[in-house]
């Protein structure tokens, strides 16, 4: 890389990771107002809502890496031609090739950073995710305890807390139970939720238990510790169940008899492995559309609006295109082929038009309107 081609790439490269960090800003504001439903419905700590935030963050770079190489460029672009820089680097006598290889080399990048993110990152984020989720749903403990109230839960469960310390240890606890025609209390000086082998448990501690049946016997019992399996409360029977996004590469062109039954259709799943390996290319339709909008005519004083308009029109509908042939590749196997086509293609054409515009226009010959012009002249 020559001096000069370094300078074009820190310049371009500069406004890309902007644009990149603000829409991924508001990418993750987004998810964070969706996941306030976990603090206000679910009892859950800020902690958790933020794990669920950033565990989004993989998923959106694969929408939000194309989108910010395209407005970076732009506004890195215009400037440079705005300000003459690229005049200037053209009247030194760098090529046209050597002048956007720069912002090549930096598609490129944005194409395998996006690769890592589809191939490996995301399927890893979305399925912590997703346990998370499954996780917070069956959490009992957020389900059944506030501080200084009687909660009823599911089957006949009552619980009542008179203190919850910040470390998740109960004071107090008392615990009411219809065990079919009997009635069982529970009261412990200290308790904590927790999870033996998967199945939800109540650890108590200087505890006693109180079973009254419907035959009049009434039977007391007293323990340093003792745990209840609350796993005829929990009421959940299911496992996580994961969608074509939660996969690995593997998984989605090799799916299981479990992953068919449990995700989707083959031909779903390979619609989604064929949009993770084809994602790159729209960084190199970015770029390249991005390069035309500004090089691809002659300089303009007044400026590119028309050119910039008619660049993230053409990208944003070949974008929403790639989408629309992911959906149908789903029930049409065949049409997997187009998810790679109509990205290069978009390329070939938008660098046509790029290098076309070096070309002087010929103007076409006329011979009876020569030989006429020059009998008159």
């Amino acid at each position: 890389m020559t001096l000069i081609q370094g300078y074009l790439f820190r310049q371009i490269a500069r406004p890309v990771v902007g644009a990149c960090a603000a829409l991924a800003g508001i990418g993750i504001l987004s998810q964070s107002l969706d996941q306030l439903e976990v603090i206000v419905e679910r009892g859950q700590s800020v902690w958790v809502m933020v794990k669920l935030t950033l565990l989004a963050v993989p998923q959106l770079l694969a929408v939000i890496i194309p989108i910010g190489l395209f407005v970076g460029a732009l506004i890195a672009l215009t400037r440079l031609q705005r300000e003459q820089e690229l005049t200037a680097v053209f009247a030194s006598g760098v090529t046209r090739w050597s002048a956007i290889r720069p912002a090549v080399r930096l598609a490129v990048i944005a194409a395998l950073l996006t690769l890592a993110v589809t191939t490996v990152a995301q399927p890893w984020a979305q399925r912590q995710a997703r346990a998370e989720a499954f996780a917070v749903r069956t959490d009992l403990a957020a389900l059944l305890v506030e501080e200084g109230r009687f909660v009823q839960g599911p089957d006949g469960l009552t619980v009542y807390v008179q203190q919850i310390e910040q470390n998740g240890l109960l004071k107090n606890l008392f615990v009411y139970i219809q065990d079919g025609d009997d009635a069982v209390t529970w009261d412990a000086a200290e308790a904590r939720f927790g999870r033996i082998d998967g199945a939800p448990v109540l650890t108590m501690l200087n505890a006693s238990t109180t079973r009254y049946s419907s035959r009049g016997v009434l039977t007391y019992g007293s323990f340093e510790r003792n745990v209840l399996d609350l796993s005829p409360f929990a009421g959940l029977t299911e496992q996580v169940r994961y969608k074509p996004s939660d996969l690995y590469l593997p998984q989605l062109f090799n799916p299981s008899p479990q992953d068919l039954e449990r995700v989707g259709p083959a031909g779903e799943l390979m619609a989604e492995g064929h949009s993770r390996l084809s994602a790159p290319l729209y960084a190199l339709v970015a770029m390249a559309m991005a390069l035309t909008a500004i090089m691809g005519g002659q300089f303009s004083r007044t400026g590119y609006g028309l050119r910039i308009a008619k660049a993230a029109g053409a990208f944003l509908i070949v974008r929403i295109a790639g989408y629309g042939v992911v959906a149908a590749s789903a029930w049409n196997g065949w049409l997997n082929l187009f998810q790679y086509l109509l990205p290069i293609v978009a390329v070939a054409v938008a660098l046509r038009l790029l290098f076309r515009a070096l070309k002087p226009r010929r103007r076409r010959a006329w011979p009876a309107y020569e030989r006429l012009k020059a009998r008159f002249a």
